[in-house]
């Protein structure tokens, strides 16, 4: 881990060197996408009863909430600004968790500077401070119909999307995000995230059908729901780099069951003959979707000797 500077998304402060949060080397780095949007208007249906108590995004993964995985990911590629998008459910648990969650608390800094608790306050102001706006999904019509809400802070400038159910792990470099950015800079076109899974799994996967360009790199010609049988080794994960000619697929993308999902938009792209692609990218997919996926995800961080799951493979 490289000592650092805040980037600009960082409120400014008087913290100590051994207080400031610290990012990741490759977080010196910036691949020119200034915004990253996160969805997290989602009812958390499938966390009842647990999410009655607790919004899903801030259970707890390892030793930190799940939301703060996400919006470490978001920094480490030097976003300047994250755009939470979010239910009129969730206004007031925005403001008293989320926001509340990454504001400096300098009283609760303070008692802890009187009792000497250096590593509480170590732990605590390694929670980043970010700049953030938030908009209003006022129904729930989709992923598709989120990314939409976005469309007046992002505005013409390409942008990252990460969804709260889909962690990335990777103690050998860069997390997922920034690896998709980086290659962003080259391609400038909508690159999507792929993850190898086995054909059993797949079948519960968006599953792209792909041409391979180099590399890890691919061209996606279709994207495929939960298919009978799935036309490449790759599931999609909800990670996604878009450029603005996204808004205007959403608009004109028919529900499916009431919702607007964002991959038919995509879809309706690629039927135009223009170009996304798809990377597959190194680390480990963690995911929260559901409880099982959840607490496989929770063990998984929370084994203290994680180095054993490559050489047995027990998650």
């Amino acid at each position: 881990m490289a000592r650092i500077n805040p980037p600009p998304l960082f409120k400014k402060n008087n913290l100590s060197k051994k207080e400031v949060f610290q990012l990741p080397k490759s977080s010196k780095k910036w691949w020119g996408v200034k915004k990253a949007v996160i969805p997290i208007a989602g009812l958390g249906t499938r966390f009842l009863p647990l999410s009655k108590v607790i919004p899903k995004e801030f259970f707890p993964l390892g030793i930190k909430p799940v939301i703060q995985y996400i919006i470490e990911e978001a920094l480490e590629t030097g976003v300047r600004e994250i755009i939470f998008v979010i239910s009129p459910e969730k206004k007031e648990i925005f403001k008293n968790y989320i926001l509340k969650y990454f504001r400096e608390e300098k009283e609760l800094t303070d008692l802890l500077k009187k009792r000497n608790k250096i590593k509480a306050i170590e732990v605590l102001n390694s929670i980043p401070k970010i700049k953030y706006r938030y908009i209003l999904q006022e129904k729930p019509l989709g992923d598709g119909d989120a990314i939409l809400k976005a469309e007046k802070f992002v505005r013409n400038e390409p942008f990252l999307v990460l969804f709260g159910d889909d962690i990335s792990f990777n103690d050998e470099g860069p997390k997922m995000a920034a690896q998709l950015l980086e290659t962003f800079k080259k391609i400038k076109k909508p690159l999507l995230c792929l993850y190898k899974k086995s054909k059993k799994e797949l079948l519960s996967y968006g599953v792209p059908k792909i041409k391979k360009i180099k590399n890890r790199l691919y061209k996606i010609e279709d994207i495929i729901e939960k298919p009978k049988v799935p036309p490449s080794n790759f599931a999609l994960v909800g990670k996604y780099v878009l450029t603005p000619e996204i808004f205007p697929y959403i608009r004109k993308t028919k529900p499916q069951n009431g919702d607007i999902y964002l991959a038919n938009a995509i879809k309706n792209i690629i039927r135009d003959k223009k170009d996304v692609f798809g990377l597959e990218v190194k680390g480990r997919w963690l995911e929260c979707g559901d409880k099982e996926k959840w607490m496989k995800s929770f063990l998984f961080l929370a084994n203290p000797v994680r180095n054993l799951h490559k050489k047995f493979k027990t998650y």
